[in-house]
């Protein structure tokens, strides 16, 4: 059986990364883990774990545009069905998004279309809001905007900080990510415009039930 391509990109640690390949799907088969920073932790992981791994300083780049040009030359050799951020902590052009329009997801520690941009849990806490979580969602040229795959919601406690939110978060992430990308290697979920679906049915947000 041929296996469903993915590139994952990571800047850092590589929990989200680490969580995918732990999933260890049968379905897919992650191509290779590039990364715009030699030291990001995720590497090490993938390498453990018999990916191919490639970095791409931005730095040596003069513009984003030209790093962006650089990178999807070297995601291609992949040649990949989907590509995954999995803290990858650059914003790409809109160039590069529409060449990979449709097959490009990213995870943000919020409940999208509230709390776009860093800081979320911080954000949160100082809104005293009570439900908080993540979001699986296509990338758009528009940051954080991409219609929205899947969520999962954590309940904010009184005596919350930062740190103890995030780790909820986080581990919400951890689930929900693999999910979404084993639902691309079924088949079954498809981008028709601005709406997500499921089995062709529109996928309403919050899912964390699914």
């Amino acid at each position: 059986m041929k296996k469903f391509p993915i590139v994952i990109l990571i800047s850092g640690r590589g929990s989200n990364l680490k969580a995918i390949i732990d999933a260890k799907d049968p379905l897919i088969e992650i191509k290779a883990v590039i990364s715009n920073k030699s030291q990001a932790g995720g590497l090490l992981y993938a390498k453990q774990n018999n990916i191919k791994t490639e970095v791409l300083n931005h730095k040596n780049f003069k513009t984003r545009l030209e790093f962006d040009q650089a990178l999807q030359i070297c995601i291609d050799k992949y040649q990949p069905e989907l590509i995954v951020l999995a803290g990858f902590m650059r914003i790409l052009s809109a160039e590069f998004v529409n060449h990979y329009q449709k097959r490009i997801i990213n995870i943000h520690p919020s409940l999208l279309p509230t709390f776009k941009g860093l800081h979320t849990h911080k954000r949160v806490l100082e809104a005293k809001i009570k439900q908080h979580g993540a979001s699986v969602h296509f990338l758009t040229e528009e940051l954080d905007a991409g219609p929205v795959i899947i969520q999962a919601q954590v309940p904010v406690f009184s005596d919350d900080n930062e740190d103890t939110l995030a780790a909820r978060v986080l581990n919400e992430e951890h689930r929900i990510y693999p999910q979404a990308i084993h639902w691309f290697a079924e088949g079954r979920l498809k981008l028709r415009g601005q709406q997500v679906f499921l089995d062709n049915q529109i996928i309403e947000v919050p899912n964390e039930t699914f």
